[in-house]
């Protein structure tokens, strides 16, 4: 069965045994269609995760979506997700997510020594260890999104600028990300060293898998999991995980708040405040060229 066919057979469900009206219906489907539209990517029964709601309540905050209408949508979602649980067509617990009320959902944030711990997981001695570290310091040092980090194409790296142009949203809104040199080093290794020996080095996607394709958040999301294992981290975390960390560490180090939802391409400040309650060590990595790109935009 092909996950199209899941959705008829639901509607079916909804209608028959549950005895919804055609308006709740089309709420649900609306819901779930949201879902898919954000995270395209995710075409079969494999492709869908137990993080799924959260990254998805995550996602609806940081689009300034209010607490009630996030709470109506993941409702349906897990409605949806624990059908399939019941018809064997997924497998994996599928968590309640905390439906947000009078504050945004934030999900959680990890302590900078867990955050290097998970950072320092990938071996550096092959192809695939080489890759997923650049990946993981590129992405903490620039809060991006896991869809814009896997959609990044290789000109989009300015090594001499120290900047990432990131492409993202429905209005394809593009933004400049500085990010650190430290944090450049490894994907400089990862071009120079192993991707230019991948079979489709000649293509534009800068992070590629064996085959020489484009890495999916699937896959981006199995390996962290195994990177915090491998690390310790007893923490339910997600690529968005490190996007949240990047935004905290920086607010708690003394970042500019306008600055940090410039960064993370937030369209209300509003979103960005969520962070600013959230309590995490200072620390030192990373954070000039914050600063000197806070200093330009004044």
């Amino acid at each position: 069965m092909e996950l199209k066919d899941a959705l008829i057979d639901y509607e079916d469900y909804l209608r028959s045994e549950r005895g919804l009206s055609e308006l709740t219906i089309k709420d649900y489907f609306d819901d779930i269609d949201l879902f898919f539209a954000t995270f395209p990517e995710k075409k079969g029964f494999k492709d869908i995760l137990p993080t799924d709601l959260e990254d998805f309540a995550a996602r609806q905050s940081e689009e300034f979506r209010s607490p009630s209408t996030i709470a109506r949508r993941i409702s349906s979602l897990y409605s949806f997700f624990r059908y399939l649980e019941r018809e064997k067509l997924i497998e994996g617990k599928f968590p309640k997510v905390d439906r947000p009320k009078a504050r945004r959902h934030l999900p959680t944030v990890l302590t900078t020594e867990e955050v290097e711990a998970l950072l320092d997981a990938p071996p550096l001695d092959n192809e695939y260890g080489a890759r997923d570290k650049a990946m993981l310091e590129l992405m903490y040092a620039s809060g991006l999104r896991v869809s814009e980090l896997l959609a990044l194409q290789t000109y989009d790296v300015s090594f001499q600028e120290r900047l990432v142009k990131v492409t993202s949203g429905k209005g394809r809104k593009e933004r400049s990300v500085p990010v650190s040199e430290f944090a450049l080093g490894y994907l400089g290794t990862y071009i120079e060293k192993w991707r230019s020996q991948n079979i489709g080095r000649d293509t534009k996607t800068l992070f590629l898998n064996r085959y020489g394709k484009p890495l999916s958040r699937n896959y981006f999301f199995t390996q962290i999991r195994k990177y915090a294992l491998l690390s310790g981290i007893d923490k339910q975390i997600s690529p968005h995980t490190l996007r949240h960390c990047f935004a905290t560490h920086l607010l708690e180090n003394g970042a500019n708040l306008r600055i940090v939802s410039e960064l993370l391409g937030h369209s209300h400040l509003e979103t960005t405040e969520i962070y600013t309650h959230v309590s995490a060590k200072r620390i030192q990595s990373a954070t000039e060229a914050y600063y000197d790109y806070g200093r330009k935009k004044r």
